[in-house]
């Protein structure tokens, strides 16, 4: 489903970025009106758009697809309504440098407040308000300052509430250790006595 959207990468290449670099380089270069290679994400006004409607739209990795949006207050398209979950959480680099954060959105069909609540997340990227170096050195070649406010980068996509574990779910290393141990009652081993 996402292999025509990823015409600008090379063959063999998957978009899998995590938070800190989807701030740090995409989301910081963009405000920073700075190039950004491989130029993969597109910009899209989301609120017109329900979240089944991106694709083609937004460039797609497997059941995730991605954008830049102008930072709105209004998360509301044709027939529901982004409504965010919990608490923002920071976005730190590898030393520690908080850079961003991010805003988690589930979508709900019909109009607030009784919308019914669906499968679909957005996870919504912003900047820290705290400048870096390539902020400093944009204003060095004459640029204006950079607006932080302006710009976020989304993550959209369907999550999986399957108990059966779908097609679509991704279990990590540990998760499948603890599901093996389950088997090791129907194992019998050896004896080399």
């Amino acid at each position: 489903m996402g292999d025509d959207n990823n015409v600008n990468l090379p063959p063999g290449f998957r978009f899998y970025p995590t938070d800190e670099e989807l701030v740090v380089h995409f989301l910081h270069r963009k405000a920073a009106l700075l190039p950004c290679h491989p130029d993969v994400i597109p910009d899209l006004d989301l609120y017109p758009y329900d979240p089944w409607e991106l694709d083609g739209k937004a460039m797609a990795e497997g059941n995730k697809w991605y954008f830049f949006s102008r930072k709105t207050a209004n998360r509301i398209t044709g027939n529901g309504y982004w409504k965010p979950l919990g608490v923002d959480e920071p976005i730190f680099t590898s030393a520690s440098k908080k850079v961003g954060m991010k805003k988690c959105y589930v979508f709900y069909i019909g109009e607030e407040p009784e919308g019914v609540k669906t499968n679909w997340i957005m996870q919504e990227y912003m900047l820290s308000e705290s400048g870096s170096s390539s902020s400093r050195s944009s204003k060095r070649r004459g640029n204006p300052k950079v607006d932080y406010s302006k710009w976020v980068l989304c993550r959209v996509y369907e999550h999986d509430c399957d108990d059966g574990g779908g097609d679509g779910m991704e279990l990590s290393c540990l998760d499948e250790v603890f599901l093996s141990l389950d088997d090791l009652d129907e194992i019998s081993f050896p004896n080399y006595n």
